[in-house]
């Protein structure tokens, strides 16, 4: 399998500029998916650089760059600090992370992550955790599906989805894509094919707890970098985008509130080196229909 099928990197001559890579650095890609972006850092580093990935997906690391100067962590992302420390790679460089399910993922039809095959509902990206997509929908109350149809995937008529799903659920058992499919068909709104990937969308993100990995991602990055290192990180939706925005500005998750009062703001940890998200060129949106949702943020620690 190439690499062009595995997985095209989103951004790639952007994200490598702006990272602006020290030759012997230390870097890590958090991401590394089919290795596109890891294959652009190393290029770019001496025999003295080094380049640390996380994947936690077993197909990823079956792909992994056998390199002296490569180390390949199979774990989520989240636990970044305490595998750094484990190799000895206590201030980096660079950090960069893109956050969009590679292609291969969506590709692959017994993983459960695409409308488009029938499978079983799993969704897992590390395959060795408990949770499905197929128990979140069996076992999870009706206001907690209603919040993620909402929040993850902006689904128009999610309190209607979270009902159906409880009440129908004890007949019709959902474990497989087209069973789920079925039960939801009657109140699918708008277009399906859109319909399905925002719920599908919601249901991933659940399963993966994409977003607190994200927030222990971005939190453990700052002790992790060196002064003058670098933070990139690509999103592909506005939660994801906004959590890395606000970040990298107040070292915060939430938007900055103006105090009247003027209470002392926490001293800034990042500059940001794009004051608006980098997105595709025209070209690259032409190869690769993935990257339009795509967003990059670089930040310098200070």
């Amino acid at each position: 399998m190439g690499e062009q099928q595995y997985h095209l990197p989103v951004l790639l001559h952007e994200t490598i500029e702006l990272l602006h890579i020290n030759p012997d650095g230390v870097y890590v890609d958090a991401t590394f998916g089919g290795g596109g972006h890891s294959r652009a850092i190393l290029e770019k580093l001496s025999e003295k650089g080094r380049l640390i990935v996380f994947d936690q997906d077993e197909d990823a690391y079956r792909n992994r760059i056998i390199d002296d100067r490569v180390t390949f962590v199979q774990e989520n992302f989240r636990h970044l600090q305490r595998f750094l420390k484990l190799h000895k790679a206590t201030q980096v460089d660079g950090i960069l992370a893109d956050l969009g399910v590679s292609s291969h993922q969506f590709d692959t039809a017994g993983r459960g992550f695409s409308t488009r095959f029938n499978a079983d509902l799993d969704m897992r990206m590390d395959t060795r955790t408990e949770l499905t997509a197929a128990d979140v929908l069996a076992t999870w109350s009706e206001a907690r599906l209603q919040l993620i149809f909402q929040e993850y995937g902006e689904v128009t008529n999610a309190k209607t989805l979270a009902q159906t799903i409880v009440k129908l659920r004890k007949t019709n058992p959902m474990r497989t894509i087209s069973a789920f499919k079925a039960v939801i068909q009657p109140i699918v709104k708008g277009n399906p094919q859109k319909y399905f990937a925002q719920v599908f969308q919601a249901l991933r993100i659940a399963v993966n707890d994409e977003l607190g990995a994200l927030k222990d991602l971005l939190a453990q990055s700052t002790p992790m970098l060196k002064p003058g290192g670098r933070l990139a990180i690509i999103t592909f939706h506005s939660l994801e985008d906004r959590l890395v925005k606000n970040f990298m500005k107040t070292g915060s998750f939430e938007e900055a509130q103006d105090d009247p009062f003027g209470m002392e703001t926490p001293p800034k940890l990042f500059r940001l080196i794009t004051k608006k998200p980098v997105t595709a060129s025209e070209k690259e949106l032409k190869l690769n229909s993935r990257s339009r949702s795509a967003k990059l943020r670089v930040a310098e620690k200070i």
